[in-house]
């Protein structure tokens, strides 16, 4: 038997986009982009437990459709990372607790994969450096050393760029994350938005972090798209909007609408608004 000393807890946390240009798409196919990545609190837990063998499993509300097999981001990470070490005294098995809700646009499996290669290279011993465990997470998605570096960074080129930002500009603020039961497949998004860019490079609308912030600038260009084929999305927004919200947007490509308040009291009151939908209270983590 496991004695619960010996289990390791990691926090695994999701992010959402304040604001999100696809500038343009390049001859490799992939896209420039230039975002705000912000960690939110909202997370799931992975525990790490000394094991003869890996293995993974679940609970949460959030697993109906996670796989545990080499198509989850965390085995991809663990063979990745164990590729690296000789010889290790125990292997893990890893429990996932699901919270942050899948296909949402909040970034949960990326998350997953980064605070994997974290845990792994201290419980192992492994000391690589932070670069280093970018340089891996790179290689199994682009956001995914965003989740190494955690906090708020400026995102560019095809989200290999990060410009680490000022997290206190946004101490004060919380976020009213609603999530409906519409699933939006990233292909497709970037598929039906590649028709409406322009050849050559175009310029971000809005700016890094600053005092105060001009929210007016920022928006999300998957918007344009998006709420064409599914209004919903645009009524959510719409609803924050009127409610107060100092901005409300998609992350990434959705499906998750989420309203930024400076009110905690002011979000709640909300709430009603939403309840048939799932939702989520949050705020920024402060590093």
């Amino acid at each position: 038997m496991i004695e619960s000393e010996a289990i390791q807890h990691y926090n695994s946390y999701a992010k959402i986009n304040l604001g999100l240009n696809v500038l343009n798409k390049r001859k490799d196919g992939y896209h420039n982009l230039h975002s705000l990545f912000v960690e939110i609190e909202l997370a799931d837990e992975l525990l790490f437990t000394p094991s003869e063998m890996y293995q993974l499993t679940s609970e949460g509300d959030q697993t109906t459709d996670l796989p545990l097999d080499e198509n989850n981001l965390i085995t991809q990470a663990y063979q990745l990372i164990r590729g690296k070490i000789e010889n290790v005294r125990t292997e893990y098995a890893i429990h996932i607790k699901k919270q942050i809700p899948m296909g949402g646009g909040l970034g949960g499996g990326s998350s997953n994969a980064a605070t994997t290669l974290r845990a792994l290279n201290e419980l192992w011993k492994m000391k690589l450096s932070q670069d280093s465990l970018e340089l891996l997470g790179a290689k199994l998605g682009a956001d995914i050393p965003f989740f190494i570096r955690g906090s708020v960074q400026l995102i560019e080129g095809i989200g290999d760029i990060l410009t680490p930002q000022n997290p206190k500009f946004l101490i004060d603020l919380c976020f009213l994350l609603i999530v409906p039961p519409i699933h939006i497949a990233t292909p497709w998004a970037y598929g039906a938005l590649n028709k409406t860019l322009q050849p050559y490079k175009s310029h971000p609308k809005f700016s890094p972090l600053s005092k105060p912030m001009k929210w007016e600038l920022f928006d999300n260009d998957f918007e344009r798209v998006i709420r064409k084929t599914y209004p919903e999305v645009g009524k959510i927004k719409e609803t924050l909007q009127s409610a107060g919200a100092l901005y409300a947007g998609l992350s990434g490509s959705g499906s998750t609408v989420f309203g930024v308040f400076d009110n905690l009291q002011k979000a709640e009151a909300i709430l009603g608004n939403f309840s048939q939908y799932q939702t989520f209270l949050t705020s920024p983590v402060i590093r």
